[in-house]
């Protein structure tokens, strides 16, 4: 059955990608464009970020292809597989909602476009960061999917660097740039978990 799970997940990750594709590019054009009104990234953020990548997507892809890591891999009963790939499916429909509601206001890194407005419509009337829930359901995925010590559990030690890191970061910057607005949204709704009675303004 690993068989069977390792094209779960990548399934998964395709479908994944798929969703981030255009708004990746529609990012890459307004960069090309000089359209970016701030910046609020150093050169940890993107290490941060070429780290995640490789715990999400490099170490799983080589683990699948290359025997190099079979060495790591443990036993997980069948109906851990089918719970992974039951969260993975979550991950790639709450990512697909969260950057449908989020729609030109999504940037890859801090960056401020001059077209951003503070979304507090659909999935993010409940929690302020969907896409960030979206990454870390598909990275319990990975480690319910692919049972090895490297390739499995790459996703959830390496994107919550990212996590820890950035969030605070991100909160700040929409603080400075949206203010009171953004102080109100804050106190009403969570980061990753609704709220018990969340409140859209």
């Amino acid at each position: 059955m690993s068989d069977l799970f390792e094209w779960a997940f990548l399934i998964g990750l395709i479908a994944l990608e798929v969703i981030r594709f255009p708004h990746r590019r529609r990012n890459r054009l307004a960069v090309r464009q000089k359209r970016i009104q701030s910046w609020h990234i150093s050169w940890w953020d993107v290490l941060l970020d070429m780290l995640a990548f490789a715990g999400t997507e490099v170490i799983p892809l080589v683990y699948i292809v290359y025997p190099w890591f079979n060495f790591a891999n443990y036993a997980l009963p069948i109906w851990a597989g089918w719970i992974g790939t039951l969260i993975m499916g979550a991950a790639v429909a709450l990512l697909w909602k969260s950057h449908t509601d989020l729609g030109l206001n999504w940037t890859p890194t801090l960056q401020i476009l001059p077209e951003h407005t503070l979304v507090t419509k659909g999935m993010y009337a409940y929690i302020r960061h969907p896409i960030y829930a979206a990454t870390w359901l598909a990275a319990l995925a990975q480690a319910l999917l692919l049972a090895n010590w490297f390739a499995g559990l790459a996703g959830l030690v390496l994107f919550s660097l990212v996590y820890l890191v950035r969030v605070p970061k991100e909160e700040r910057m929409m603080l400075e740039q949206f203010g009171t607005a953004y102080q109100e949204y804050l106190e009403r709704t969570g980061r990753l978990i609704p709220r018990l009675t969340p409140k859209d303004k």
